[in-house]
């Protein structure tokens, strides 16, 4: 191994790439992993009702978590498989509550997610928080925070500044910050006859939520073309999002890579707000004609959106989180494969000749540039990653699936 490294090593050195300095940064970047993808969002509310207001999840792949510790076994299998610094991302559904004890998510407390932290500490964890604005009663005609029944509306945002206090909790417990992110599918399935009163309610919901100062919490909005039964009209669009922040400092704009349009790729939009703010929440997942969020896959827009990051001297600015969910194959799988190509593109970025390209494109040795862009795509990669995962402790190769299937048949298989 240590021959076959170090041959990949002067090749890559050959292009001025230092691939010990490559796995020293991507060892320190933290991926944010999410919870969600080893229930299909059920979460532990117990309610028993079936995902709805814009989301859904396909598939009933055998040996789902099915509660607190069911879950936190999978994912801490999922962890072990996992090279470099890890986050957990959960969505407020996710409250663990005392046995006979349940509250509605307006009135949800840091002790509801006390247990979390408890098992973040344990793992060397960070925690970052979404508030779950679907699959919920209180969900009218697919419209919370700019919905027009004055109920329904302050009920969410009631639910947004617990969320926000929660995160605030992780942030103090675990000393590391706290990505909260609003997302709402608030909208429409056919043209509304009002577009601008709906988006009046919702900066006034999110001016709300947003008033208290609570250090730690990194306060973000997640924009998205459309979504299931409001295909014509989204409250919480790209333009009025960014507005939004433009004019709110302390809140910030979280990328998703699945709710564009298909011939976007958000990898060009890191540059433009890196150009304004000091940091760029992200979610990446993998469309497919649309947000159908499929497991990530190392693809040429993942590596673009890596690239991006690393070009723009960004790993400690973009704060980079999963989301996606498949409920037809191996849960603890999906997390594995996701979380294992999401940090293959960021090494692979790290060991492009950026300095050597900067300089050609400033030069405007274009030939040049194309010429480099095309020789590196044949380097020894995977000698590289290789060594990187043995040194984290991981399995290098495809050793790791073996594993996953021997936990589904003594494990997952078992369960009702």
């Amino acid at each position: 191994m240590d021959q076959i490294y170090n041959s990949a090593k002067s090749r890559y050195a050959a292009f001025g790439v230092d691939t010990e300095a490559a796995m020293a940064a991507l060892k320190n970047v933290p991926v944010s992993i999410h919870c969600w993808q080893g229930d299909d969002i059920t979460g532990l509310e117990n309610s028993g009702e079936a995902l709805s207001g814009g989301i859904q999840v396909t598939g009933n792949y055998p040996g789902k978590a099915r509660n607190f510790e069911e879950l936190k076994a999978d994912f801490k299998k999922a962890l072990s498989h996992i090279p470099g610094c890890k986050r957990i991302s959960l969505h407020a559904c996710y409250a663990v509550f005392a046995e006979g004890e349940k509250v509605d998510r307006d009135q949800l407390l840091p002790r509801h997610f006390a247990p979390w932290v408890e098992f973040a500490k344990e793992n060397h964890l960070g925690i970052d928080f979404n508030p779950t604005f679907f699959s919920h009663p209180m969900v009218k005609n697919n419209l919370t925070l700019s919905s027009p029944d004055e109920n329904v509306r302050q009920f969410w945002i009631r639910h947004g500044i617990a969320c926000r206090r929660i995160a605030a909790y992780f942030a103090k417990e675990l000393g590391t910050h706290s990505v909260c992110n609003v997302w709402i599918a608030d909208g429409y399935k056919d043209v509304p006859a009002d577009k601008l009163a709906p988006r009046k309610l919702l900066r006034d919901s999110l001016d709300q939520i947003f008033a208290e100062d609570l250090p730690g919490v990194v306060d973000c909005v997640e924009s998205k073309v459309f979504g299931i039964g409001l295909e014509a009209y989204t409250v919480g669009s790209s333009e009025f999002y960014f507005n939004y922040v433009a004019t709110h400092t302390k809140v910030y704009n979280l990328l998703d890579s699945g709710h564009y349009y298909p011939t976007e790729t958000i990898g060009d939009k890191l540059s433009a707000l890196l150009c304004f703010r000091d940091k760029v929440p992200l979610h990446v997942t993998r469309a497919m004609h649309w947000d159908s969020d499929h497991v990530v896959t190392l693809t040429d827009d993942l590596k673009e959106i890596a690239q991006e990051i690393v070009r723009c001297d960004a790993l400690d600015k973009v704060l980079v989180g999963l989301d996606y969910f498949d409920g037809s194959i191996n849960r603890v799988a999906a997390w594995v494969i996701g979380s294992r190509n999401m940090q293959k593109a960021l090494l692979w970025a790290l060991l492009m000749p950026n300095a050597q390209l900067r300089k050609m494109q400033q030069e405007n040795d274009y030939t040049g540039l194309l010429f480099l862009h095309e020789e590196i795509k044949t380097l020894p990669f995977s000698a590289v990653w290789e060594e990187y995962c043995r040194r984290e402790g991981v399995a290098a190769d495809e050793s790791w699936y073996a594993d996953i299937k021997e936990y589904e048949q003594n494990v997952q298989m078992k369960r009702g």
